[in-house]
């Protein structure tokens, strides 16, 4: 009953924020009482709410801040650390507002002494077992715990037995516990079971023998498991890479966006001096809500790592530091006298949107249509934005009644967007997938592994009768399709069956594209694709290469004789490649445009200084035009950024999405010829076989690797 309780009561937060409801009490008393609302008093202040909720999130809604440890709005309704009593008129007792339904007429108060006393005595049982930790607490100075029982508790304690203490247990390479300090809250246990799907967590025992752990000795298995860090009240669970290293108040935070995969979740980078300290999550409702994965929170000790911080020419005993003036010489003398299909530009997975453009106007002045995206898909029609965006959104997917994967293993290619299709699949949504049968976390009905099995669903069959029937069907295609040579052939039957299966009509689209990096959709808003001449059969190999960050190339893009030029910032595959390494600035060192997968434009922040002698990616591509004879008309971000506009105005608006526009029954010009053949056999297979080593930055993180090594040598 209270999880039901809790979903309606999300849900009815969800109704009331987005009608501008979550007002003050001086507000809400103005407003004309709806059908669906009632009315409370909340301190003898009457405040129109919707039905279903309960009594603290009409506190909340009057503005009046309740004390609480368990509760939390993105979770059931636990009601057992009993913070948040309030006084209830006619009520023998205090009740505990987080689990109590507001009725009509219902009389709130929140600051009697009966009020008082009682929140007082909870604070005192739960300091009861609590260790004096505070000083070597990785929690203080952001601890729910010490700030509540600085209002809300006693001066002095009455306990004078022996305090009981809970062995730690060993929950990997990510979360730190020390479980004496534990609560038993359970926010951890009911994130694992309710969102991240993966039951890892739980309580045995009871009464002072209560204890939070894993059952049996195992690690934490979901790539989620880092928000229970941020859910912690209190210092039972804290970040292990980031422990006894910094004190909340010494750190400058930023706000920006992760780059790790293609949802663009919104983070807050902290920082110290020039160092990264730690990364947590930020709340946007529209793409993460409020969890990151892993390796968006904890790969940021590989920005120190393996980074390149001087300009590089190889010699005869390999590449040698020299100045940019004689790298840039290098490049001029390189470059000279070549035109066409002999030059190259592959950009990488982290590259921004500025970079990219910037790279391939020096390419277009220098002759050169030759531009390419690392990876599967280079060649994405880019004609018609529909069909390479999550048109329903992040936030949509979560109201469709049936998804249907294609190619895709969510989990790992974006593990909060995979959490929301989870929220779907609770509120009973039929999954299905065709593709490599993998965990998602949720059941799911397995339709097949290769084409043939979407020719047999087009057919017929219950799933389609479902998708048909269904108001809000969604499809998501997945980098199993954009990566295979036949992609084209497959997509162009996506969209046919799209149309055919009602995911695309009047007044919805259904069809989404999941990507596996950051750069691809800027990529192809900004036409940053070959021509028709460097796609040909008979287009000549490339005898200057530009590799923008790339590291994950098919050896056929780089022939063996051409001469290469890396920027980017860590000393990965590409610098081992390269004849000349310029170093750009890492995600967090730079004011960079991304386009997530529903493409809404969003940019990072420049939270610490670049490393050495390192500049921003758009500067140095400047100064390469400079170089080599074809100066780029900008001289400034605002001028590179009006440029942009130009070519893409959505990339200038940043965090708003411009609906793509569906055209029936036409499909991307650039790929008709390639999609008139039939699809190939053979299964459509997952691309990310290491959730934790993807790019660069991650391959560079020594946190990363011993989840790696974890993963590989522990029980999970």
């Amino acid at each position: 009953m209270r999880r039901a309780l809790a979903r309606s009561w999300r849900a009815g937060w969800r109704q009331v924020e987005d009608r501008g409801l979550h007002t003050s009490a001086a507000a809400a008393q103005q407003a004309a009482p709806q059908p669906d609302t009632i009315e409370v008093f909340v301190n003898d202040e009457p405040i129109q709410i919707p039905k279903g909720w309960s009594v603290l999130q009409a506190c909340d809604a009057a503005g009046i801040d309740i004390p609480r440890f368990c509760y939390h709005q993105r979770l059931s309704v636990a009601g057992n650390c009993r913070m948040c009593l309030v006084e209830v008129e006619k009520s023998p007792k205090p009740v505990a507002s987080c689990a109590m339904p507001a009725g009509p007429g219902m009389k709130i108060k929140t600051d009697t002494p009966l009020v008082k006393k009682a929140r007082e005595g909870v604070m005192e049982f739960l300091l009861i077992n609590h260790p004096l930790d505070c000083p070597i607490c990785d929690q203080g100075g952001e601890c729910d715990l010490q700030d509540q029982a600085m209002v809300f508790g006693s001066d002095r304690s009455r306990f004078s037995e022996m305090k009981r203490a809970v062995e730690d247990k060993n929950l990997g390479p990510l979360v730190k516990t020390v479980m004496t300090r534990c609560i038993h809250c359970t926010r951890c246990v009911r994130f694992s079971t309710e969102v991240a799907g993966v039951q890892d967590m739980g309580v045995t025992g009871r009464g002072r023998d209560s204890e939070i752990g894993t059952y049996v000795e195992k690690l934490l298995s979901s790539e989620l498991s880092g928000n229970v860090i941020d859910l912690c009240p209190v210092g039972a669970l804290t970040s292990k890479p980031a422990a006894f290293t910094s004190r909340p108040w010494e750190l400058k935070t930023t706000e920006s966006i992760d780059v790790s995969d293609a949802l663009g979740a919104a983070i807050r980078v902290d920082a110290r001096g020039p160092e990264v300290m730690r990364i947590v999550a930020r709340l946007n409702e529209a793409v993460n809500e409020e969890w990151i994965s892993d390796k968006a929170r904890f790969q940021y000790d590989g920005l120190k790592r393996q980074r390149l911080n001087v300009p590089m020419v190889k010699g005869p005993n390999g590449l040698q530091p020299v100045t940019w003036g004689e790298a840039l010489s290098a490049i001029a003398a390189a470059s000279k006298g070549l035109r066409g299909t002999q030059l190259k530009a592959i950009a990488g997975k982290l590259a921004d949107a500025e970079s990219m453009l910037a790279l391939k106007d020096l390419f277009n002045r220098l002759g050169s249509g030759n531009v390419w995206h690392e990876g599967g898909f280079p060649d994405l029609p880019a004609d018609l934005r529909a069909s390479y965006v999550a048109n329903t959104t992040v936030a949509g997917v979560e109201g469709a009644d049936v998804v249907l994967l294609v190619g895709t293993n969510p989990r790992v290619e974006a593990p909060v967007y995979n959490a929301r299709v989870r929220k779907a699949f609770l509120d009973g949504c039929r999954v299905g997938l065709v593709g490599q049968a993998v965990d998602l976390t949720y059941p799911y009905e397995h339709l097949g592994s290769d084409a043939a099995a979407l020719a047999a669903l087009k057919r017929g069959g219950p799933f389609l009768d479902a998708l048909k029937a269904a108001k809000r069907p969604v499809l998501v295609v997945g980098p199993g399709v954009l990566n295979r040579p036949d992609r084209a052939a497959l997509l162009k039957a996506l969209h046919e069956f799209a149309e055919s299966a009602g995911v695309v009509r009047e007044g919805w689209n259904g069809f989404n594209v999941l990507h596996d990096c950051a750069s691809r959709v800027a990529a192809l808003d900004i036409g940053f694709a070959p021509s028709a001449a460097s796609r040909a059969p008979g287009a000549g190999a490339a005898r200057f290469v530009y590799l923008l960050g790339a590291d994950d190339w098919e050896d056929a893009a780089v022939p063996d004789g051409a001469f290469v030029v890396y920027q980017g910032h860590h000393g990965d595959r590409g610098a081992a490649r390269a004849d000349v390494v310029l170093p750009g600035a890492a995600y967090t060192e730079k004011a960079g445009t991304y386009v997530n997968l529903e493409g809404r434009a969003q940019r990072t922040r420049a939270a610490v200084p670049v490393v050495g002698d390192a500049r921003e990616d758009w500067r140095i591509v400047r100064a390469v035009s400079e170089a080599v004879g074809a100066p780029l008309p900008y001289d400034d971000a605002d001028a590179l950024r009006a440029r942009l506009g130009e070519l893409a105005p959505h990339l200038v608006t940043t965090g708003a999405i411009q609906p793509p526009l569906w055209l029936d029954g036409q499909y991307p010009r650039t790929l008709e010829a390639d999609a008139a053949a039939a699809p190939a056999a053979g299964p459509l297979r997952t691309t990310i076989d290491n959730f934790y080593m993807t790019d660069a930055i991650s391959r560079a993180s020594p946190t990363m690797a011993k989840c790696v090594q974890a993963r590989q040598t522990m029980r999970y």
